[in-house]
């Protein structure tokens, strides 16, 4: 075994020069040098032009690690990058393994003990005729390749270390040589510099994402959207941008814990509707305002929801915005996957200010157009008693002064008929009246009262009221979370039926005694309308809403045929289990 030259095993002192310094500082110690030496300039030189190409940080290190075996006439070469506490590996690139044998082989080095730890904590130049006969050496895996002569450098980045690159097994049999050493020494020292122009760019394209993403749930918050689903546009957002397994979103709930309300996921969770108690001091943390960093649920002390327990690695960041807290965005990976970075944390904390910002100014605008309509709603009102009452009121009193003083029996008839019918209208107005007028904090608890309320509600735009027929014990059996997105498809098929049907007949059926596909039963809402039906091509936005709120809670959605002459108009669908 040969040992390092000082200059080798040395570290660099305080005040390390830039890394274009050292470069040619390096390259200048070549001059005398054996001409062995000096001939694979041209060679050091071509490997350091082709590893300072390209801007993409893995496919850098890649590029490193192939060309740093070619120089030194290595079977194989690796880059282990340190993490950022210090204690191990964050990641592991290797050159030479094929496909076949690393899956073989399994999990990768960690750095956590063996000569690749010692290098993280003493980085220096290490030169080795026989590896496994270092005492720091903990061996190989099974089906891990024999590897006998190693050489090891550190790669500086500014000054920091970034990592250790590797080589191993020199082709000929021999041992990695002076020549070698000072080869690679440069080599490491141009990686360095590639490396740091690749991190910079990385770091600035992900930075661009996350402000592309704020800008997104901006202009979804303030496009007129309902309050959920600009909670859905949030957390769909932060699950993209985070690389995480889902974006869920909390909200404070009136026993002063936090229930999720939105969640974007691939795979279904089971997380919609789950209370996360006031107990949990992650709770209490978030609604002070305070980010919480977890490496892994599964194994914190503080969660206590057993969907939490599924995850790995999560950001929890509290939408606050002017000392508010307004809820709890959620970005969980899967377990097992790497920790959030320091550079991920802070963007996820200020694009998590940024959505609270844009949520405040939502709900500022959905006041003003509340307002907006309560106002009108109060002018209907007003309107609709002291002139139309009064008109049809005075018409019905007209009408009663002329049949008895006609003397055709027919025409007394059909003037008391036509009385009726203003009793009739009056009641129904007057009932109209008294539903502009309640207000939403009046809202009865029974799901059958709701839904007639908002028939009613509709009736004033729509101009008709309506028909509804119920089926079953709908307000003994319907849970309140299926109750409350019920009324919310009901609200948006309603509103479809009034802006773009274009109908003159309307029919809902409210349906608790069906049996759902999967076997469960269910509450089935159908909204049927003689309309013109859906165009081709045509925005199809909220069906799309009414098909992921009936999926969040297990059901579904769909849409057909109406009830108008050849199935005419559109039929809307929406079921979910109890």
């Amino acid at each position: 075994m040969s040992a390092p030259s000082a200059s080798a095993g040395s570290p660099p002192p305080d005040g390390t020069p830039s890394s274009v310094e050292a470069a040619a500082r390096a390259t200048r110690s070549l001059q005398g040098l054996s001409p062995e030496l000096t001939s694979r300039v041209p060679q050091l030189l071509e490997a350091m032009r082709s590893v300072g190409t390209g801007l993409e940080l893995h496919t850098t290190l890649d590029r490193i690690c192939e060309t740093a075996a070619e120089l030194a006439n290595a079977h194989y070469a690796a880059i282990g990058v340190v993490a950022e506490d210090g204690a191990g590996l964050s990641d592991f690139v290797y050159h030479g393994i094929d496909a076949e044998t690393a899956e073989r082989i399994g999990r990768l080095p960690d750095g956590h003990k063996g000569l690749l730890g010692a290098l993280i904590h003493q980085p220096r130049t290490l030169r080795l005729g026989d590896l496994s006969a270092d005492p720091r050496s903990c061996g190989f895996p099974a089906h891990h390749p024999p590897m006998r002569t190693f050489l090891g450098v550190p790669i500086r980045v500014q000054g920091e270390i970034f990592g250790n690159l590797y080589l191993t097994e020199k082709r000929d049999g021999a041992e990695f040589n002076d020549y070698d050493v000072h080869m690679v020494r440069v080599l490491a020292t141009e990686a360095g510099i590639a490396i740091g122009n690749a991190r910079l760019y990385e770091a600035a394209k992900q930075r661009e994402r996350w402000i592309d993403g704020s800008v997104a749930v901006t202009t979804a918050l303030l496009s007129g959207s309902d309050a959920e689903e600009a909670l859905a546009v949030v957390a769909e957002q932060a699950r993209h941008l985070a690389d995480s397994a889902a974006g869920i979103v909390l909200l404070p709930d009136e026993e002063g814990g936090m229930e999720v309300v939105a969640v974007s996921s691939e795979e279904p969770t089971g997380a919609l509707g789950v209370v996360v108690p006031p107990e949990s001091r992650i709770v209490a943390d978030l609604l002070e305002g305070h980010s919480v960093f977890i490496d892994d649920m599964a194994g914190d002390p503080r969660v206590m929801t057993e969907v939490a327990r599924a995850f790995g690695p999560v950001m929890m960041l509290p939408l606050q915005s002017d000392g508010r807290v307004l809820g709890t965005l959620v970005t969980p990976r899967v377990r097992g996957e790497r920790p959030f970075s320091e550079a991920e944390r802070t963007l996820a904390t200020q694009f998590a200010s940024q959505a609270a910002l844009a949520l405040m100014m939502a709900e500022a605008q959905r006041d003003r157009e509340r307002l907006a309509v309560y106002e009108d709603r109060d002018r209907i009102a007003r309107d609709l008693h002291d002139l139309v009452i009064q008109r049809l009121f005075a018409t019905g009193m007209m009408l009663e002064s002329a049949q008895r003083r006609s003397v055709v029996p027919e025409v007394q008839v059909g003037v008391g008929r036509a009385v009726d019918e203003l009793d009739v209208t009056i009641q129904e107005i007057r009932t109209a009246i008294f539903a502009l007028q309640q207000g939403p904090a009046e809202a009865p608890s029974g799901l059958r009262t709701r839904v007639l309320r908002e028939i009613n509600m509709a009736a004033v735009p729509l101009g008709f009221k309506p028909s509804h027929h119920f089926v079953g014990p709908v307000d003994t059996v319907v849970g309140e979370l299926t109750g409350k997105n019920l009324i919310a498809a009901l609200r948006e098929a309603l509103s479809n039926a009034f802006r773009h049907a274009q109908a003159a007949r309307i029919d809902v059926v409210v349906d608790s005694t069906v049996v759902l596909p999967d076997g469960q039963h269910g509450v089935r809402l159908t909204v049927a309308d003689d309309g013109v039906g859906i165009a081709e091509g045509g925005r199809r936005s909220g069906l799309k809403n009414l098909k992921r709120r009936a999926e969040s809670l297990g059901g579904d959605s769909w849409y057909g045929p109406g009830i108008g002459e050849d199935g005419g108009g559109t039929t809307v669908v929406w079921e979910a289990p109890y």
